[in-house]
């Protein structure tokens, strides 16, 4: 049986950083210990500006409108170390305009401003590196695909072709 999942990835920038999720806090959390930016799964009738809106607020106490919303590519990540091969397609999205306070507890982690150029030092999944390179390059839209076995990247594609393909 196969696993299919939707979420949304909103990089939020602000003087040069990006307010990023450290997860810590939940029980089994695929991505414990990494840190990630703000976003979580589609609920039913969602559509990937909903969710992140959703998520966004829910996670960190901010508010961002559709009109501010970056569309920025599509990573679809795929874990082949289960029996079932899990499919997730995330939706990232960057934002510089935002409101509100943001809240000083998370219940997935803690939330944190770090500078852009420090974001490969930190944990996260290995592939995330080249879309902080797209959106630091402010890279049109893209389609990524990502392929891991036991939180190893086994393979990257980029438009359909093995990303080493870009690279020249």
């Amino acid at each position: 049986m196969k696993t299919l999942v939707n979420t949304s990835l909103c990089y939020i920038e602000k003087d040069n950083c990006y307010l990023m999720l450290h997860r810590t806090k939940k029980e089994n959390d695929y991505n414990h210990d990494k840190w990630i930016g703000i976003g979580g799964k589609f609920e039913n009738g969602e559509s990937p500006e909903d969710c992140v809106i959703r998520e966004v607020n829910e996670e960190t106490g901010l508010t961002i409108l559709p009109e501010n919303l970056e569309y920025c590519g599509i990573v679809t990540f795929i874990d082949e170390s289960k029996p079932e091969v899990y499919t997730e397609f995330m939706h990232i999205f960057r934002t510089r305009t935002f409101s509100g306070q943001l809240l000083k507890d998370c219940s997935e982690g803690e939330l944190e401003w770090l500078p852009i150029s420090k974001l490969k030092e930190i944990p996260h999944w290995p592939a995330d590196e080249i879309f902080y390179d797209f959106l630091a390059e402010n890279h049109p839209f893209f389609s990524l695909k990502v392929i891991y076995k036991n939180n190893v990247l086994m393979e990257t594609k980029l438009s359909g072709l093995p990303y080493d393909h870009w690279k020249k």
